[in-house]
């Protein structure tokens, strides 16, 4: 019998995010999963709310964490991997594609931030496996939405961010830098893959209709019903509809500053000589759909 992992989401309404934390029931190890650091982009103010909510939960549980991990380089929050590790002393890991991300976006910042991954302790590839607790987890490339974006499968969980939402709101963006419809296509299609019964976690969540915020599906629940691939599940059929949905829409708000700071581990720039942080955004680089 695969093994299930007590899974818990914090919804951070702000972005649409969810967070999670991930543990054994029997050894209470854990890790957290794209967790956010607070940001309010018309103040430039920052906060550890939603992290600390994290930190708070893992310690009433008694649980141990073992690994905090992001499934890509965030394009519409923060991430608060930094400010775990160096509350908890806990590792930070990303996939080890996240070096492409890097240099994609240090020419768009003009900026010479190292694009070999060392801000994280570890890169992941396809396949690379490792425990939490007595439970076995495997990660899976899920490019398409970026091109460094990774799935934790978890036991009978799959962590599977930007690639599939719930089945009422469809499938994830794939036109940012990088990003490739066909490719998103190629990368469903291993999801979809995965056992039926196999618990599906999505990294956002947008509350169609004004119903609930949620996060849990199945294999066989998206399959048969997600609006995207019920309806379009041949690979052209998809790629053409999810490119005409793409061109709609406006870039998230958060894109240019967020990816300077994820694709840096969540770390904050450096304070100037005034003692003030500061995020650099490049004017004119992207399209824009005006309102």
């Amino acid at each position: 019998m695969t093994p299930r992992p007590e899974v818990t989401g914090f919804y951070e309404a702000r972005t649409g995010s969810v967070q999670y934390v991930v543990a054994d029931p029997v050894t209470k190890a854990c890790v957290i999963i794209d967790p956010v650091l607070d940001y309010d982009e018309k103040s430039g103010a920052t906060a550890t709310i939603e992290a600390d909510r994290l930190l708070a939960f893992v310690a009433e549980r008694g649980y141990r964490l073992d690994q905090i991990l992001d499934t890509h380089p965030h394009a519409d929050h923060f991430s608060a991997a930094d400010y775990l590790k160096r509350q908890t002393g806990a590792p930070i890991a990303i996939g080890a594609k996240v070096t492409k991300v890097q240099a994609l976006w240090n020419g768009f910042y003009n900026r010479d931030l190292a694009a070999d991954g060392s801000q994280w302790d570890r890169l992941y590839d396809e396949g690379d496996t490792f425990m939490v607790g007595e439970i076995p987890a495997r990660v899976m490339f899920s490019p398409g939405h970026t091109m460094a974006s990774v799935s934790y499968v978890i036991g009978d969980a799959a962590f599977i961010h930007d690639t599939i939402f719930m089945p009422d709101t469809g499938t994830a963006r794939a036109d940012f830098p990088g990003g490739s419809a066909r490719v998103l296509w190629h990368s469903i299609q291993e999801i979809l893959a995965l056992p039926d019964a196999t618990r599906l976690f999505t990294g956002h969540d947008y509350r169609q209709g004004g119903r609930a915020a949620a996060w849990e599906s199945t294999v066989a629940e998206q399959r048969a019903t997600n609006i995207h691939l019920s309806k379009h599940p041949g690979e052209a059929d998809f790629v053409a509809v999810r490119e005409a949905r793409d061109a709609t829409l406006p870039m998230p708000k958060l894109i240019l500053h967020a990816l300077q700071v994820n694709t840096n581990a969540g770390r904050l720039p450096e304070r100037e000589a005034n003692g003030t942080r500061y995020l650099k955004i490049p004017l004119d680089l992207f399209r824009t759909v005006w309102e």
